[in-house]
């Protein structure tokens, strides 16, 4: 395999995955407000502000792909090649599956809020924790980018 196919195959897992996974998230959250809706119209807002959430790990896989734009030459070692496919599978992954629980984490909140429920700020809270992990995948894509040959 060409070095620099191995490369876009990472790109592509990358904001592929995240993508898909923002997807899923932002689905789940928006078949909730569905249901929320039918019992307190009143609270659109909070549904809205908790549905975008899943929606920032396919922004983390847009930024993890300019991180390794500069990368992408046709002259590109089989090494560097290798680390933006593991860039990829690591934004990737992480970006695909935090954003589907973060996304059924905030459906659980549209759901408190529209029975009536004070749970807007408990969900943030808590769907902070599924987004660590794309941050930190995030992260290790600006790691790599950082430490690898110009």
């Amino acid at each position: 395999m060409e070095p620099i196919l191995l490369a876009y195959l990472g790109v592509a897992l990358m904001t592929g995955l995240t993508f898909i996974g923002s997807s899923y998230g932002v689905t789940i959250t928006g078949n909730a407000v569905v249901g929320a809706m039918k019992k307190n119209p009143d609270a659109l807002g909070s549904y809205i502000g908790l549905s975008a959430l899943p929606s920032s790990q396919g922004l983390y896989g847009f930024v993890g792909y300019f991180m390794m734009q500069p990368f992408l030459t046709p002259d590109i070692s089989f090494l560097t090649a290798v680390a933006v496919f593991a860039a990829g599978l690591v934004l990737g992954f992480s970006g695909l599956i935090s954003a589907i629980r973060q996304g059924e984490v905030c459906a659980n909140g549209i759901a408190a809020i529209g029975a009536g429920h004070n749970a807007f700020g408990s969900t943030m809270v808590m769907a902070v924790f599924p987004e660590l992990y794309a941050i930190l995948g995030l992260l290790v894509t600006i790691l790599i980018s950082a430490n690898l040959p110009a």
